[in-house]
């Protein structure tokens, strides 16, 4: 299996990923993206290469960041220690100083016991494929092994979030002047960063999931755990809530009446929006596979082109750099907004989402109605193999006589997890009693088929 996953390496926190495992993955790092141009250029210069790690507030996070500061300086790169921050912030400040890169210590919505590490080139740009399958070939390989004065320096990383959250600000041209926003940070690495944001913003700030003691990350709160955000909106009358998950580089909302709006919703908003005011770049919006059949229609509706790309942020963006495209995202939340950010950014989206309500100055709800959503069924077949989903026959048999059953009125789509060691069966339909007969008979041939 290799190493990387859709987003970066994850694993339970000391069984697979290790504190020898983060080492040398951060050794490998500095020997891939220590090439080039721009590397060979600061080395002429005298100046050691510069890498900004963070991490959210898992105990494990700890050991494995200072693992990965360890490997980098023991290679010769200056790292810049942010601590406790959210994914897309360490992109952030990764372009605003003009780092080489970036290391990033986070599982995002697993639980507390997991851990992962994503890896930010030059810019705070999630690395293509054929860079990481580099930098795994790499832990193998010699290492860097400077002498002297040669190694890499540690250092506190002090104005991060204030230059954050300047950031976050900047981006908005509408205040949140008047509407009370909870906000559920997952325990997680928002806690601190986004009631900070929101209120500068001018919302009145309720703050649920802003506890973290690392344990208890994404456990019963933030992105994947919507019931307790809907309660605390109720509870306080707020006109919404918005929730993060453990690294904040998800937003999902609810509105005043407890209903979930998730990120095909809040993409449809935005596109709209961005549209209506001449930002949205070429008048596309990209979004993946997994994206409801709904957000496709709502678009056509208003002049929207819709680009797909597979599953992972990485490839949206991957697709809105290629097009010049200004919006794109996942259902789950990832929304990359490219005039601002290079990865998807949960607190940028919630600030943007909430702006749009104060600049047309009505409720989420009414907003959420520029898409019909679909139903759609969701099976995860664990105990199979992944690997070949895609050439079983019987499979895919299977799945073209759902299809022509379901003709334009729904899909089916199979793919395997890029993080965990599942399968995935989703369909949509017209209604939830077809798509969820559908989904389980195609799970039911996927077991058969794939059992290990």
């Amino acid at each position: 299996m290799p190493l990387f996953g859709t987003d970066g390496v994850r694993g339970l926190a000391n069984g697979p990923l290790t504190a020898d495992l983060a080492l040398t993955l951060a050794q490998a790092t500095a020997v891939v993206l220590g090439q080039g141009r721009t590397a060979e250029a600061r080395r002429a210069q005298g100046r050691r290469l510069t890498a900004v790690v963070a991490r959210d507030p898992r105990i494990s996070g700890q050991f494995l960041a200072a693992a990965v500061s360890a490997g980098l300086a023991s290679s010769g790169v200056d790292v810049l220690d942010a601590d406790v921050l959210p994914t897309p912030a360490l992109a952030f400040l990764v372009a605003d100083r003009g780092a080489d890169f970036g290391v990033m210590v986070s599982a995002s919505h697993n639980p507390a016991a997991d851990n992962g590490i994503k890896i930010f080139s030059r810019g705070g740009v999630k690395l293509p494929d054929i860079v990481e399958q580099r930098i795994e070939a790499a832990m193998s390989a010699p290492k860097l092994q400077p002498t002297g004065g040669d190694v890499g320096r540690i250092s506190r990383f002090a104005d991060a979030e204030d230059r954050y959250v300047i950031h976050l600000l900047a981006s908005l041209d509408q205040r949140l002047d008047g509407l009370t926003v909870v906000l559920d940070c997952a325990n997680g690495a928002a806690s601190g960063v986004s009631p900070e944001t929101f209120r500068d913003a001018g919302a009145n700030v309720i703050v649920v999931g802003a506890d973290p003691d690392g344990l208890n990350i994404n456990d019963g709160v933030g992105s994947t755990h919507l019931d307790a955000l809907a309660r605390a909106v109720l509870e306080h009358g707020a006109d919404v809530g918005i929730a993060h998950d453990g690294d904040a580089d998800r937003c999902l909302a609810v509105d005043a009446e407890g209903r979930a709006i998730d990120g095909d919703q809040i993409m449809a908003i935005l596109a709209a929006s961005m549209k209506r005011r001449g930002l949205l770049a070429h008048d596309t919006l990209v979004a993946t596979v997994m994206s409801n059949l709904g957000l496709h229609r709502a678009m056509a509706a208003h002049g929207i082109h819709v680009e797909q790309t597979a599953v992972g942020d990485r490839y949206v963006l991957e697709r809105m750099k290629e097009g010049g495209f200004s919006l794109g995202g996942e259902q789950s939340g990832h929304v990359i907004m490219s005039a601002h950010a290079t990865t998807g950014d949960g607190l940028l989206t919630g600030l943007n989402l909430v702006a749009e309500m104060a600049r047309q100055r009505t409720s989420l709800a009414e907003l959420a109605r520029i898409m019909t959503v679909y139903p759609q069924v969701l099976v995860n077949v664990t105990d199979v193999d992944r690997a070949r989903v895609k050439e079983d026959a019987g499979v895919a048999d299977a799945v073209a006589a759902a299809s022509a059953e379901l003709g334009d009125t729904g899909r089916v789509l199979l793919r395997p997890s890029g993080t965990e060691a599942l399968v995935r069966v989703m369909v949509e339909a017209a209604d939830e009693h077809t798509a969820r007969a559908h989904a389980d008979a195609l799970a039911g041939v996927v077991r058969e088929r794939l059992a290990l």
